[in-house]
């Protein structure tokens, strides 16, 4: 199976919709040298605690215990076109110097409500501008860093099996299971889509 299968297979059975994933699985494949070195463990630490604000510990592991960051630079640098990956890559920058702006402290140094705060302007904002995006044009920042967000903490270990309800080897099929409000989703690794 090749990377692009796995991914689409991935996004199927996770049941995540990756809007930006035409930019996503274009890239595949095509990482320079200099991108191998774009990361630094700084930018990874900020990425976790992107990560850990749009997925926060709860009940459940958040985000920055499924390793978030390390998998935000790996996808970024691994499978996004030039265009998206300069797109994130700038965007770290842009979310500390408006983390700076708004709040007065780096967004490493910001408390969680302020974290929260900016992330929500940012969400608003990817939102407007996705809706006037061109054809070629790269996705917001703040956008790919949700949908890898996502597809990371709930294709990772924590995700599977601590934030939906998960069976290994699932039995016969009932139709009718009753939900009771506020349970979680279920996993099903041998769903075909």
């Amino acid at each position: 199976m090749n990377r692009r299968a796995a991914i689409a297979r991935l996004l199927g059975i996770t049941g995540t919709l990756a809007i930006g994933a035409d930019a996503f699985l274009s890239g595949c494949s095509r990482a320079t040298p200099a991108r191998k070195r774009a990361f630094s463990p700084t930018d990874v630490a900020l990425m976790d605690e992107i990560g850990d604000t749009i997925i926060p510990a709860t009940d459940t592991p958040g985000a920055k215990a499924a390793g978030i960051g390390a998998f935000m630079a790996s996808m970024a640098i691994d499978c996004y076109d030039d265009a998206s990956f300069a797109s994130l890559y700038d965007g770290l920058g842009a979310i500390d110097a408006a983390c700076r702006r708004d709040a007065g402290t780096s967004f490493m140094s910001a408390t969680p409500a302020q974290r929260t705060t900016l992330l929500d302007k940012l969400d608003a904002e990817q939102r407007a501008t996705s809706r006037r995006r061109t054809d070629g044009e790269a996705p917001h920042y703040f956008r790919l860093m949700k949908e890898l967000t996502l597809l990371g903490y709930f294709s990772s270990e924590i995700g599977c099996t601590q934030a939906l309800r998960y069976v290994e080897a699932p039995g016969a099929y009932r139709g009718d299971v009753p939900y009771h409000k506020g349970e979680r989703a279920w996993f099903n690794p041998t769903r075909r889509v």
